[in-house]
C-alpha cells in the first residue's frame, strides 16, 4: 500500500506541475522578444506570456509572482498594456522578504501615480517600511513615496519623513531629503515642518546629503518669498562650502575629470543665485567667491563648462560688480569659440537673456557672434541672427546689416521671412542717411525674394512717400530694379511697380539722378507688358502692375503708348480672376466714359500717416521710434473723410446701418453720389480694410485685394470722394490727420479682449479742442511664446457715432511685443460708447479669427 500511495503521489505532482508550469526567467523572455522578426511575432510572443502571467497571477500562493511581474514590467517598458499587474505589485510590496519589495516597490512606480486611488492601498505599506529597522527596506519606501506621492499620501507620512531626516544613518537622510523635495511640491504648506531640520543638512559631510540639503532648500526659496528671506542668513555657509570645493576638493571619489564635485558646485551656484538675487549683501558676500569660480576652473572638459555657465547664470542674476560682469561676458565669449555645437548654443542663448545688462560687454564679441551666422546648425544660426539685431546701434548699423544681408541671401526661406522684418525695423530705427535706407531695403527685397513678409513691401513703400526731395534718386533705383527683377523677386516687382508708377515722370524727363538718362515711354510699357502677360506673376503683382500702369497713362504723353495701356487694361477685362477682373472693367472706364476724372483722380500719393513699428528687433528691445513723415497735403486732408460703420443686427441686435447714409462733398458730374459708409459686411469681407476696418500692416499691401488701389493717388488727388467709391467699390479713404494720443491716464484704460495669445488693451483720451471726439490708442500684445502673423483688427460702432481708424504699426507681433493704431470716435450726441471688433491673427500657419462686442468703456470717454 505504501508504495500505491508513494506512486499516486508522484502521478498528483506531476499533474499539478503540468497545470502549473515553471514561467520562463526574465532573460528567457528577453532573447525570445529580440529574436521575433516582426511587430506581428513579437506581439504574439507578448499576448502569450501575459496570457500564462495572468493565469499564475490567479493562483493566491503562486511562488512565481516576483519572476512574473518582473516580466510584467518589461512588457510594461515596451509599450504593452500591464496595468493589471498592480494589485500584484502591492501584495510583493506587503511581503516580508526583501527582493520581493525592491520587485513591488518597482511596479508600484511603474504602473501606479496619483491619479489612480489604488495607489493610496500603499499608504499603510509605507508607513511600515518606513519604520523598519532595515536601511535598505526604508530606503525603498522613501524612493516610492518621492516618485508617487500625492497630496493625500504626503500629509499623511510628512510626519515620518521628518523624523527620518533627523536620522542617524546618512543613508536615510539622503533619501529622505529627496522625499521631502517631492512633499513639498505637492503641499507646500508642510515646507514649516521640515525647516527646522533643513538647516542642519548644510552642516554634513556626507556627500550625498549635503547635495540633497541643497536640492531642498533651492526648492523651499523657489515656493516661498518668507523661506528665501529665512535662508539668506546661510551665504556664507554656502560660500565656505564652495570655497573648500575648489581649493580642497571634497573627496577623491567625487571628482570628475580632475574637478571636483562638479555636482554639489552646480546646485550651491544655482541656489546662491536665488539667495543674491536683489539682495546687496548675499551679493557682496558671494562675489569674490564666483570671480575664483570663475578663474580657476578647468575648461578644458565639460563638467568645467557647465560649472562656468552656471557661474555666469549667477553672476548676471545678482547684484555683482561690473568688472565680474564683464568677466561673466568673456566667458561666453569663449564658449562661442568651443567646437561643441551645444556649448556655442548655451552661450548664444546666455548672451542673448544677458545683453540688456552689459550691452557695451558683448559688443566685445559681435565678429565672434556674426560667424556664428555662417553655422550649418540652423538653432545656432537663429539665436546668433537675434543676437545681433539687439546688439544694433547707430555705430555698427552698417557692418552688421551687410552681414545680414549676406545671411539672408544664403539661409532658408524661414530665416529669410524674419530677418527680412528684423531689417526693416533696424534701418528704421538706425538709419544714417535716407539713401542708404532705401539702398538698405532694395537689398533686402533682392535677397529675400519671394520669402518676404508684406510688413517689408508696407515700410518700404512708406518710406518712399516720405522722402520728397529724393524722389528723383528713388524712381532711377526703382527702374533699374524693375528691369532685372524676376518671378523670384515679386515683392521687389511690386515696390518698383509702385515707385515707377508715383514717380514715373522723372524718367521721362531726366530728373531721376545718379547719371540715369531719359526712359522712353515705349521700354516703360513694355516692361510693365511682360509683368501683365507673365504666368508666373502672381495676382498681387499684377494688381500692382495694373494699378501703376493706369497711374503712368496720366504722366505718359506718347499716343502709341497710351493706346498700348488701354489695349493692356482692356485686356483684364475678361480676366479669371474676378478682383482684376473688375480693375479691367473700371479702368476701362476711365479711359472712355470718365476721362475727365483719370488726371485728378491718378495723381501723385501724399506721404503717408506716420507710424510706429510696434515689433522689435529682438525679444527683449524696445519697439522701434517713430518715423518722421511730412504732413499731409491739404489736399488730401480735405478729401479725407470720417467713415462711420454700423453694427449689423446679425452682429449684436444693435441699430440697423439702413438709415445711416453719411453727406458727402459734391460729386462730378459724371459720378454718381454714394455714401462713404462701410458696413460690418463691407469691413470684414474681401474688400479688406475699410473706414470701420483697421488692417494690421503700416502701409496698404497688407491687404491684397485692395493693395494697388489703395497705392494710388485716389486720397491726394482732390477728387470727391463720391466718384472714387462709385468707381471702385468702396475704396478707404485717406485718414485725416489726428493729434498724437495723450500719456495714458485721463480716462481709464480698458482690456477689451484676452484671448489665446492676445490681450487687446484700449486708453482713450478725449481731446480739450474736440469735445465730442474721443481718441482710443489700441494695443494689441503677443502673451505667448511664438509669434502671431497676419494681424488684422477691425471695429465697428452704431449709426449714431462716427468711427476712423488709422492703419496699425505692423501685422507680425513678436514673443512679448505688441503693434498699435488709433481709432477717433465722434459721439456728438454723447450716447454710450460701444463697438463690435473681428480680431484675425495666424499662429503656427493656423489662421485664427476672433469676434467681441466691447461695451465696458468707462462714462468719462462720452459724458
Amino acid at each position: 500500500m505504501d508504495t500505491v500511495s508513494g506512486i499516486r503521489q508522484v502521478f498528483n505532482d506531476a499533474v499539478e506541475r503540468v497545470k502549473s508550469p515553471t514561467p520562463i526567467r526574465l532573460r528567457d523572455l528577453i532573447r525570445q522578444i529580440r529574436a521575433a522578426r516582426t511587430a506581428a511575432e513579437e506581439r504574439q510572443v507578448v499576448n502569450k506570456e501575459c496570457a500564462l502571467i495572468r493565469s499564475t497571477f490567479r493562483d493566491e500562493d503562486s511562488v512565481w509572482r516576483c519572476r512574473n511581474v518582473a516580466k510584467l514590467l518589461y512588457i510594461h517598458m515596451l509599450g504593452y498594456p500591464a496595468h493589471f499587474g498592480q494589485l500584484e505589485c502591492m501584495k510583493l510590496v506587503a511581503s516580508p522578504r526583501f527582493t520581493d519589495k525592491r520587485i513591488g516597490y518597482l511596479g508600484a512606480m511603474m504602473l501606479l501615480d496619483e491619479r489612480q486611488d489604488v495607489h493610496l492601498l500603499l499608504t499603510n505599506s509605507l508607513k511600515n517600511d518606513l519604520n523598519s529597522s532595515t536601511q535598505f527596506v526604508v530606503g525603498l519606501a522613501l524612493c516610492a513615496l518621492g516618485t508617487i506621492a500625492s497630496p493625500e499620501m504626503a500629509r499623511d507620512l510628512a510626519g515620518e519623513i521628518e523624523r527620518l531626516i533627523k536620522s542617524s544613518n546618512a543613508y536615510i537622510r539622503k533619501k529622505a531629503a529627496l522625499c521631502a523635495f517631492r512633499i513639498i511640491t505637492k503641499v507646500p504648506d508642510l515646507m514649516e515642518i521640515f525647516l527646522p531640520a533643513t538647516r542642519q543638512l548644510l552642516n554634513e559631510k556626507n556627500h550625498g546629503v549635503l547635495i540633497g540639503g541643497v536640492i531642498l532648500i533651492t526648492r523651499m526659496c523657489e515656493i516661498s518669498h518668507d523661506t528665501l528671506h529665512h535662508f539668506k542668513k546661510l551665504v556664507p555657509n554656502l560660500v565656505r562650502i564652495l570655497k573648500n570645493l575648489i581649493m580642497a576638493g571634497y573627496s577623491p571619489e567625487h571628482d570628475v575629470s580632475g574637478v571636483s564635485d562638479p555636482f554639489l558646485q552646480v546646485k550651491i551656484l544655482r541656489l546662491l543665485r536665488l539667495l543674491g538675487r536683489n539682495d546687496d549683501d548675499a551679493s557682496e558676500a558671494m562675489n569674490d567667491m564666483l570671480a575664483q569660480v570663475a578663474t580657476n576652473t578647468e575648461t578644458s572638459k565639460n563638467v568645467g563648462n557647465a560649472i562656468l555657465y552656471e557661474t555666469v547664470l549667477s553672476i548676471m542674476d545678482i547684484k555683482s560688480e561690473s568688472g565680474l560682469r564683464v568677466l561673466a561676458v568673456n566667458i561666453l565669449g569663449r564658449f562661442l569659440l568651443n567646437t561643441d555645437k551645444n556649448i556655442r548654443y548655451v552661450a548664444l542663448n546666455t548672451l542673448l537673456k544677458t545683453v540688456q545688462a552689459d550691452i557695451n560687454a558683448v559688443q566685445r564679441h559681435r565678429g565672434t557672434i556674426v560667424e556664428c551666422l555662417k553655422d550649418p546648425d540652423v538653432t545656432i544660426q537663429k539665436r546668433s541672427m537675434e543676437l545681433c539685431f539687439a546688439l544694433l546701434n547707430g555705430n555698427n548699423i552698417r557692418s552688421i546689416m551687410k552681414e545680414m544681408i549676406a545671411f539672408i541671401e544664403t539661409s532658408d526661406s524661414e530665416f529669410q521671412a524674419v530677418c527680412s522684418s528684423k531689417c526693416v525695423i533696424a534701418a528704421e530705427k538706425y538709419a544714417p542717411n535716407v539713401r542708404w535706407h532705401i539702398e538698405t531695403l532694395l537689398q533686402v527685397l533682392r535677397a529675400a525674394g519671394n520669402n518676404v513678409r508684406d510688413d517689408v513691401v508696407a515700410s518700404t513703400i512708406q518710406l518712399l512717400t516720405e522722402v520728397v526731395h529724393q524722389h528723383g534718386y528713388v524712381v532711377g533705383e526703382m527702374w533699374e530694379a524693375f528691369r532685372w527683377a524676376t518671378a523670384q523677386h515679386q515683392p521687389l516687382l511690386q515696390v518698383t511697380a509702385w515707385g515707377v508708377g508715383e514717380y514715373g515722370d522723372m524718367l521721362l524727363t531726366g530728373q531721376a539722378t545718379d547719371g540715369q538718362s531719359k526712359v522712353q515711354e515705349d521700354d516703360i510699357v513694355s516692361q510693365y507688358e511682360q509683368i501683365l502677360i507673365g504666368s508666373q506673376m502672381s495676382i498681387i503683382t499684377k494688381e500692382f502692375a495694373l494699378m501703376s500702369l493706369m497711374k503712368l497713362s496720366s504722366r505718359l504723353t506718347d499716343a502709341s503708348a497710351l493706346k498700348k495701356i488701354q489695349h493692356l487694361v482692356n485686356g483684364f477685362g475678361c480676366h479669371l480672376n474676378v478682383e482684376l477682373q473688375q480693375r479691367g472693367v473700371e479702368f476701362s472706364q476711365l479711359f472712355t466714359r470718365h476721362d475727365a476724372l483719370r488726371p485728378a483722380l491718378l495723381e501723385r500719393m501724399p506721404p503717408m500717416e506716420a507710424r510706429t513699428s510696434g515689433s522689435a528687433l529682438t525679444n527683449g528691445t524696445g519697439p522701434a521710434p517713430v518715423s518722421t513723415a511730412a504732413a499731409a497735403p491739404a489736399a488730401a486732408t480735405a478729401v479725407a473723410q470720417t467713415h462711420s460703420s454700423a453694427l449689423l443686427d446679425l452682429l449684436g441686435g444693435m441699430d440697423s446701418p439702413s438709415d445711416n447714409m453719411g453727406a458727402l462733398p459734391a460729386a462730378a458730374p459724371a459720378a454718381p453720389t454714394t455714401n462713404s459708409n462701410m458696413d460690418l459686411l463691407d469691413l470684414l469681407g474681401d474688400i479688406g480694410g475699410g473706414g470701420g476696418g483697421g488692417g494690421a500692416a503700416a502701409a496698404p499691401a497688407a491687404v491684397p485685394s485692395l493693395a494697388p488701389l489703395q497705392l494710388g493717388g485716389l486720397a491726394g488727388s482732390g477728387a470727391p470722394l463720391a466718384a472714387t467709391d462709385s468707381l471702385f467699390g468702396g475704396v478707404m479713404a485717406a485718414p485725416a490727420p489726428v493729434s498724437a494720443p495723450a500719456p495714458p491716464g485721463e480716462i481709464p484704460g480698458v482690456t477689451v479682449f484676452e484671448r489665446g495669445p492676445l490681450r487687446i488693451d484700449m486708453a482713450l483720451r478725449r481731446p480739450a479742442e474736440s469735445p465730442a471726439l474721443c481718441v482710443i490708442t489700441v494695443t494689441a500684445a503677443n502673451t505667448s511664446a511664438d509669434t502671431v502673423t497676419d494681424f488684422l483688427f477691425q471695429a465697428a460702432v452704431p449709426k449714431t457715432l462716427q468711427l476712423q481708424m488709422l492703419p496699425a504699426s505692423g501685422s507680425v507681433i513678436e514673443p512679448s511685443q505688441a503693434v498699435t493704431l488709433t481709432i477717433n470716435v465722434n459721439n456728438p450726441s454723447k450716447v454710450a460708447l460701444r463697438m463690435r471688433l473681428r480680431i484675425s491673427y495666424s499662429q503656427h500657419g493656423q489662421p485664427v479669427t476672433e469676434q467681441c462686442e466691447a461695451n465696458s468703456f468707462p462714462p468719462a470717454a462720452w459724458q
